[in-house]
């Protein structure tokens, strides 16, 4: 057997899922990813839970050659559930772009969620509330929502699957469901007007440890017999973990975690109201306590100004951009954000070039970041986790922006598999650290901004 002590992080994002096979110190060993695919067939599009599955107990089967495997964590992408039974899903799991029902179904569901101020969770389009796609459910498929036993959130099915164990967790509960009352710890009052509270399982901490991968799993894979299954976590929490635990020493700062959602986090350095209307509100960290957030689909409309395969593009090509006044407008993607419901359009001189493209998506992630941080009135250093960490130009460019603005960068390109990990080694921090950018200002930068904000800021609510 290989004595190489390790830990499966196993991350499911909207776009992606992956594997990462990490070590006792928190470098990384091997890594897999798949698309996080969702089916269109069947009652409503869902996720592809099966394939996913599938793919993974064979992944494991491969990585547990490289490493004695301790343990396995669970992240995943918030706004979705599993109903189960004592075998498995009762119903498929619910793809949150879906749009659950029609307008009736909308008007009432709105008149059964909790207040903005009682439950820190925005009315969102289509199924972003995950109160709204369990009532749904539940009135649209009354007999298979009756044979349910549990509702468990995303992260702690797949631990469930693993182990057998059910449990909730409360950083997906308080993650812009309508369940959850983050200010008091407790069910909202659509869960107790529902009589929903006795199909959530007991809730753990995301760190616990929930019992041992199934002995058949194991003798499937080539794991340990003991290889224990973490509770795990909601992803965006996930890379807020290595910064909250050093909140008390490094004082307070925003972490922005950046994938198909760039979700702006503010540890203790919010200073304005949350604006429902916004998209801003309350998430639950790991430790129950609500962190103001604000967040846009930076990802994806990245993609769709950009193209699928953006390319790479220099100086240059950003400041003949901002020369000619070539500026992107919101939004391009249809859920969330602060300007949800406008249809994002290109304005000035159109791109010439692929590079040019690329460089108009970078300019426009990094004005809506600006405008979440200032919106929120964000104060103190702006950390960035997850995919933009690969991009060279959105740290300096977002730096150059704001007079004293220190923004570093994470060496660790997934936030979330850091904490995940983090959450298998409770107490020890990874080697990964966060090196300052350099600011970078192009002529005309600030001008841009303005003018950019200018023609946005009539559509705030």
């Amino acid at each position: 057997m290989n004595a190489v002590p390790g830990t499966v992080v196993l991350d499911i994002g909207k776009t992606n899922a992956k594997l990462t096979l990490i070590d006792a110190a928190g470098k990384t060993l091997a890594e897999v990813r798949t698309p996080n695919t969702v089916r269109r067939v069947g009652p409503y599009p869902h996720h592809d839970t099966e394939r996913l599955w599938g793919w993974m107990l064979g992944q494991l089967r491969e990585l547990s050659a490289l490493a004695h495997i301790s343990a396995i964590v669970p992240v995943t992408h918030g706004a979705t559930a599993a109903l189960v039974d004592e075998v498995g899903l009762v119903l498929p799991v619910l793809d949150y772009e879906h749009v659950p029902g029609d307008t009736t179904d909308a008007t009432r569901y709105e008149s059964l969620r909790p207040a903005f101020s009682e439950s820190g969770s925005p009315l969102l389009p289509a199924g972003l509330n995950l109160g709204r796609q369990l009532d749904w459910l539940q009135a649209r498929f009354p007999t298979e929502f009756s044979r349910a036993r549990h509702v468990l959130m995303y992260p702690q099915y797949w631990a469930w699957r693993l182990c057998g164990v059910a449990a909730s967790e409360v950083t997906s509960l308080g993650c812009h469901t309508d369940l959850w009352r983050p200010d008091a710890g407790r069910w909202s009052s659509l869960v107790e007007r529902h009589g929903w509270e006795p199909l959530f399982p007991e809730r753990r901490e995301a760190w616990a440890r929930l019992g041992v991968l199934r002995p058949e799993l194991a003798a499937d894979t080539g794991l340990p017999v003991d290889c224990e299954i973490v509770c795990g976590i909601h992803d965006s929490n996930a890379s807020l973990l290595r910064h909250l635990l050093t909140l008390q020493q490094s004082g307070p700062c925003t972490v922005l975690s950046t994938g198909t959602w760039v979700i702006a986090a503010a540890l203790g350095s919010a200073t304005k109201p949350l604006v429902e209307a916004q998209d801003m509100l309350a998430n639950c960290n790991v430790f129950g306590e609500a962190v103001p957030c604000m967040r846009f689909m930076g990802g994806r409309e990245f993609g769709a100004i950009a193209g699928e395969q953006p390319a790479a593009f220099v100086a240059e090509d950003v400041e003949r951009l901002i020369a000619r006044g070539t500026m992107a407008l919101p939004c391009f993607a249809e859920a969330g954000g602060p300007f949800a419901g406008r249809v994002g359009r290109v304005t000035g001189a159109m791109p010439q070039t692929d590079a040019e493209r690329a460089a108009l998506a970078t300019l426009y992630v990094v004005l809506m970041t600006d405008h979440c941080l200032d919106a929120l009135g964000a104060s103190g250093r702006v950390v960035v986790e997850g995919a933009f960490t690969a991009n060279p130009w959105f740290g300096p460019l977002l730096a150059g922006l704001a007079q004293g603005r220190d923004v570093t960068v994470s060496d660790d390109s997934s936030g979330t598999t850091c904490g995940a990990w983090m959450l298998d080694a409770w107490g020890r921090a990874p080697d990964a650290g966060a090196a300052p950018v350099q600011v970078w200002s192009p002529p005309g930068w600030q001008g841009y901004r303005d003018g950019w904000r200018a023609c946005v800021s009539p559509w705030l609510f």
